[in-house]
């Protein structure tokens, strides 16, 4: 796998980037724009890695519209609308913190065409986890560039589990609208998070992996 996740700036840049975008005004609790900043202040960390908003701090579905390409802003597709019940899978720890830290990430474009259950287990194997869709909309907040055309990722470390307990065929992926059916024309070229089978392959979706994930109290 190769990584594409290239100079991401210091976790502080990376907070003021959020709140510029408009964090603190999606309501993440009692935290302030000072207390965001002080909290990633002087934490030690890998080179490029990425800070990102915790399921309990902000969901998902809130932090979609921060996206932006080309001027439009990001969104989700209209039959997903149980998007922040997508949960981490088994095996893919998540810290329980406002923020946490992930490093080593990767889009996966070599795993492009394969579908996510082929590419579950290569992730793992090479001794990786896969992306929550909280990981990759946080890291497209920092770095929008990394989603291009024919080369965009899905984010298979959240999954919906059923009220029998399986695991919903549906996987998260974000993308770029073209455009089409319910996205509405207004939308081409817009970031759109959206689903995927679980057994179907795409040509343009790579998928999204970490190396590691730690809370910012430390390694």
């Amino acid at each position: 796998m190769v990584a594409t996740a290239l100079h991401l700036p210091d976790l502080a840049s990376q907070a003021r980037r959020l709140i510029e975008l408009g964090l603190v005004d999606l309501g993440v609790g009692a935290l302030s724009e000072s207390e965001i900043i002080s909290a990633v202040t002087g934490v030690d960390c890998p080179e490029d890695s990425l800070l990102v908003p915790g399921p309990n701090l902000v969901a998902p579905s809130k932090l979609a519209p921060l996206l932006s390409r080309a001027g439009k802003p990001g969104f989700v597709v209209v039959d997903m609308t149980d998007l922040d019940d997508f949960a981490p899978i088994a095996g893919v720890d998540v810290p329980e913190a406002p923020f946490y830290v992930v490093s080593g990430l990767e889009r996966g474009d070599e795993m492009a065409n394969w579908s996510p259950d082929e590419a579950l287990p290569a992730v793992t194997g090479a001794g990786r986890t896969p992306m929550t869709i909280g990981e990759g909309i946080a890291w497209l907040l920092q770095q929008p560039e990394q989603l291009e055309p024919n080369h965009c990722f899905m984010t298979i470390g959240s999954r919906l589990r059923k009220a029998n307990g399986k695991l919903d065929a549906r996987t998260p992926a974000i993308w770029i609208s073209g455009g089409t059916g319910r996205d509405g024309r207004e939308r081409k070229g817009a970031p759109k998070v959206g689903w995927c089978w679980a057994g179907n392959r795409h040509t343009w979706l790579g998928f999204g992996s970490v190396a590691r994930r730690f809370a910012l109290t430390g390694r």
